[in-house]
């Protein structure tokens, strides 16, 4: 699993230069979910508030999120991507996708559907219980 987040850290820059690991997650949720406060991501995602701001304030200086009202109530700040932000996340996605293909071109289909089975169970595990079983 180390190996595997290394890479992931490491492909990160070299999809888009203007887009980290963290960066690419965030605009990802921003997407998935058409926007939501700061302070959603920090929860979500169990980061500092801190460190938050400061990556979406690096967005916001990259025009690849805004701020905008929440229609319901004004006193909040919702994070929705700019049309840049939804251009380079569409590039950078098409780009990991092509990555995972090439790299699983030479895999058997019974390994595929056996890794997809695994991965699946994987991401099946339920949110806030705890992994020390």
């Amino acid at each position: 699993m180390t190996t595997f987040a290394r890479r992931a850290r490491a492909s990160a820059g070299r999809l888009h230069p203007e887009l980290s690991l963290v960066s690419y997650t965030l605009l990802s949720h921003l997407e998935e979910r058409d926007g939501c406060r700061a302070t959603d991501l920090a929860a979500h995602y169990a980061l500092d508030k801190s460190t938050v701001s400061r990556q979406v304030a690096a967005l916001e200086r990259a025009d690849l999120i805004e701020r905008r009202p929440d229609p319901e109530d004004h006193r909040v700040q919702v994070l929705h991507l700019t049309a840049a932000g939804r251009r380079i996340l569409a590039q950078v996605t098409e780009n990991r996708q092509a990555a995972f293909r090439e790299r699983l071109a030479g895999w058997p289909q019974e390994d595929l559907t056996r890794f997809a089975g695994y991965l699946e169970r994987y991401n099946a595990w339920p949110e806030g219980e705890s992994d020390n079983g």
